[in-house]
């Protein structure tokens, strides 16, 4: 399958585990609070996955000097690595951190 290049949606969104509500800035792709993230895309800001399951913070790891989080789908197992992001809670990368 061929990736497109990136779609920028600018959508503001309520958290479906946490609900934490989540100013958009067109490359916002997880909830701030708990860092789930939702299966919507299959190209980065299509929005055309059928899936609509959550994506769950597995593992916080680096790659040239970025910092990133590791999604899997609790639904079909889609893995997807997400920057994080300025804003997203410290408290809770370390716990994907230090986790098991």
């Amino acid at each position: 399958m061929n990736q497109k290049n990136f779609q920028r949606n600018i959508e503001d969104f309520v958290c479906e585990k946490c609900g934490q509500k989540n100013i958009g800035n067109g490359y916002t792709n997880h909830c701030s609070k708990c860092l789930y993230s939702k299966h919507v895309d299959v190209n980065p800001g299509d929005r055309e996955a059928d899936c609509g399951g959550l994506m769950i913070p597995k593992e916080v790891f680096q790659k040239n000097r970025e910092s990133y989080i590791k999604h899997v789908c609790e639904k079909c197992s889609y893995i997807k690595n997400n920057k994080i992001s300025k804003i997203d809670s410290f408290d809770e990368i370390v716990k994907i951190s230090v986790a098991d």
